[in-house]
């Protein structure tokens, strides 16, 4: 019996080598199926150009971008993935299998991950088609054995010394597409990024350590993290001082904003806060008598007591309850092609994105638009309206997609191929009408 146990200790060695290889070989699995399916949709790219038909349309986009969108519009739909990954994944797949064959080779064998085939191919795409032999040979052996953010690195460095052009001309060039974006968290928080020139976004983020240290060296309990997180909020929503500064004010070397508090708590900054947005409010949670969080436009659900702080300072707040008794008005019917006021608030609440399967655009910066068409007798009315996104929307009207609505908000979409995609409302709310017929 102790030889038993003596034993074990090996035993369990011997297991765990065992499942580590096993996990290693599917890895390397993962790999060439990956590879497989870049190949299929090199191909598919390579088909659908050859069935894109011209539109006759001067205003239309041409044979080869209809089919791209397309193409990208169905992927997105198959998968479920957003446009842009599908987008990027198609890029990728005929990167890898028409212009990189030493990486699809070591993707193929299992050698590189799809991340790693992925990093190679975002650098290599953007060096002229004559070096990028040479740059494979230089980076794809130390994907091989190295993780990929490492791999990154070292393409990165590889790739500035083959560019034929100047690091400053494509600089120039990179600076027009800076742009910041939000993306939902849970608990009601979310992503702000900012993609911005590299030394402009770590002088904010020195400026942000700096304040943040002299806050704390001043007896604030705030932890640095949050601290950081205030003062950018402070930046941007602290009302302005006399030189017209915000409250994220002073030099990268340490020196604090003029105010009183340089660093004020996120609840000292609601009263800054002016927003034209629309809270959905559940009618029992509003008078006490349920806990279901209220829906902030385009992000989802919030906290009750952000959204008072949001409803008491925002002069253009429009408060609509999830309640038969909304009362509404659904349609105008061939009246006029204009939707009314209440109509539009009542749609934005009803789909809240655009409503092309897996579009996450907000419905405020979409377009309402007439499923059937308002020249060919479409009504102006909740079930013949939608948001789509300006991108949805030209394709709606620029290609063979079509959509209908099925009843209770749902839309109903066919692509050129023939397969079929539900799209969901993101709230149900019903008219004074409506509620009286199911009471």
């Amino acid at each position: 019996m102790n030889t038993d146990i003596a034993r074990l200790p090996a035993l369990a060695a011997d297991a765990l080598g065992a499942l580590v290889d096993d996990i290693a070989a599917l890895a390397h699995m993962e790999a060439s199926i990956a590879a497989m399916k870049a190949e299929l949709l090199a191909r598919a790219c390579t088909l659908n150009l050859a069935l894109s038909v011209a539109i006759d349309d001067p205003n239309a986009w041409s044979a080869a971008e209809a089919a791209r969108r397309i193409l990208v519009s169905e992927i997105a739909c198959a998968l479920s993935v957003p446009e842009r990954s599908a987008e990027a994944l198609l890029e990728d797949s005929d990167a890898l299998v028409n212009h990189l064959p030493a990486t699809f080779d070591a993707l193929a064998h299992g050698r590189i991950s799809w991340r790693h085939a992925q990093v190679i191919a975002d650098h290599a795409m953007s060096l002229p088609p004559e070096s990028r032999g040479t740059f494979e040979r230089a980076v794809v052996p130390y994907a091989e054995t190295h993780t990929a953010a490492l791999l990154n690195r070292r393409a990165r460095t590889v790739r500035e010394r083959m560019h034929p052009q100047s690091i400053d001309e494509r600089h120039g060039t990179a600076v027009a597409t800076r742009t910041v974006d939000v993306q939902a968290a849970r608990d009601g928080m979310a992503w702000l990024s900012a993609l911005l020139p590299a030394a402009t976004a770590h002088a904010i983020l020195d400026r942000l350590d700096s304040t943040a240290r002299g806050a704390r060296a001043s007896g604030d309990s705030r932890t640095h993290a949050q601290l950081r997180a205030d003062v950018f909020a402070a930046g941007l929503l602290a009302p302005a001082g006399p030189a017209g500064s915000a409250g994220l004010a002073g030099s990268a070397g340490g020196s604090t904003a003029p105010s009183s508090d340089p660093v004020p708590h996120l609840t000292s900054l609601w009263a800054t806060i002016r927003p034209q947005v629309q809270i959905t409010v559940p009618v029992l949670t509003l008078l006490g008598h349920g806990d279901e969080p209220a829906t902030l436009e385009g992000h989802g659900p919030i906290d009750l007591e952000t959204a008072r702080l949001l409803a008491a300072e925002a002069p253009g707040l429009v408060r609509l309850l999830t309640h038969p008794e909304t009362g509404a008005v659904l349609s105008v019917g061939r009246d006029r092609y204009t939707v009314p006021a209440d109509l539009r608030r009542w749609l934005r609440t009803r789909d809240g994105t655009c409503r092309f399967p897996g579009c996450g655009r907000s419905a405020r910066r979409s377009d309402i638009d007439h499923t059937d068409d308002w020249q060919y007798g479409g009504e102006t009315a909740h079930d013949n309206l939608a948001h789509l996104c300006r991108s949805h929307h030209r394709l709606k009207h620029l290609t063979d997609w079509r959509v209908e609505h099925a009843g209770d908000g749902v839309l109903r979409w066919t692509p050129p191929i023939g397969r079929e995609y539900a799209t969901k409302p993101e709230a149900v709310v019903q008219s004074r009408a409506e509620g009286s017929r199911q009471r």
